[in-house]
């Protein structure tokens, strides 16, 4: 098991979506600990009642709230930046909680 914290990261909090398969047996519905489905945050930049450097998927959100497109459906095209810095985010993300260097 990782410890995440002593790799650097917080998970600020996460999300388990369950539903019922076609046995009645109780399953799991959707990806967990993704940057997708999680908060994760640098935890040496956590301080109370501050925003930290997040590796989920907020830039992307923050992005969105400032170009007034969020919630704009069908959703908008990222511009290429703004695609390539979150793919930089998730694998930074990734290299911290492995501990590897590359992708």
């Amino acid at each position: 098991m990782i410890n995440i914290l002593y790799k650097g990261i917080i998970i600020a909090d996460t999300k388990f979506e369950f539903g019922y398969d076609e046995y009645g047996r109780l399953t799991l519905g959707d990806e967990i600990f993704t940057p997708d489905s999680s908060r994760f945050w640098a935890a040496e930049d956590y301080q109370t009642g501050v925003s930290p450097k997040s590796y989920d998927k907020q830039f992307v959100r923050d992005w969105l709230i400032k170009n007034k497109l969020n919630g704009v459906t069908p959703a908008p095209e990222l511009p290429e930046d703004i695609t390539m810095k979150t793919a930089a985010l998730y694998k930074d993300c990734y290299c911290k909680i492995t501990g590897k260097d590359e992708y």
